[in-house]
């Protein structure tokens, strides 16, 4: 009996040291700009990029005009120069050759457009097309190129237009009694 009650014992000492140990979790850290979840590890320079609307070069005016260092860290940014990063790319302070929107079609003034804006404009550009039923309008509608490319070989949609190669050899090749049948008939 006394080596059963040592044997329950291990056993429960056993068990309670299986209690579930801790495991590593790495948290992911994010910074939000203007609705846009950007990673905490990358530098603010390619970071900026993932907001809709921002290019390189953007992204390289903002750095430059703000006095952030481009290979610094987003987690290390603080809230001021967020903040600073958020306002600027709402009202961006640069030529007028770098903003995505010039001579807008209803306003007539250049603006720089960013997340949802920027799909807004380029959907009603869209739209305006087609109802005005210009060639651009058109081939958005045919869901083919709009800016001369090729179509021979791309922009295919759905089955692939053209022969595959294993029908193809059985087309060419006809039945054998076929072949001595039109040899007779020639001579």
């Amino acid at each position: 009996m006394a080596e059963e009650k040592v044997q329950e014992k291990k056993k429960k000492e056993k068990t309670e040291k299986k209690a579930p140990q801790e495991t590593k979790v790495r948290a992911i850290i994010l910074v939000r700009i203007l609705a846009t979840d950007i990673p905490g590890t990358s530098p603010v320079y390619a970071g900026l990029t993932n907001i809709k609307g921002v290019s390189w070069t953007i992204s390289n005016a903002i750095c430059t005009i703000l006095g952030i260092p481009k290979n610094k860290k987003m987690t290390e940014l603080s809230p001021e120069e967020i903040e600073k990063i958020t306002a600027f790319i709402k009202n961006p302070q640069i030529p007028e050759w770098m903003m995505n929107r010039r001579k807008d079609m209803e306003t007539g003034e250049s603006k720089h457009l960013v997340t949802t804006e920027l799909d807004l404009a380029k959907d009603f550009d869209i739209r305006r097309m087609k109802k005005i039923k210009s060639y651009k309008g058109w081939r958005h509608t045919l869901g083919q190129p709009v800016r001369g490319q090729r179509t021979r070989s791309h922009f295919r949609h759905g089955a692939a237009i053209g022969v595959a190669k294993g029908k193809a050899r059985q087309i060419a090749k006809p039945a054998e009694g076929e072949k001595g049948e039109k040899k007779k008939e020639k001579k």
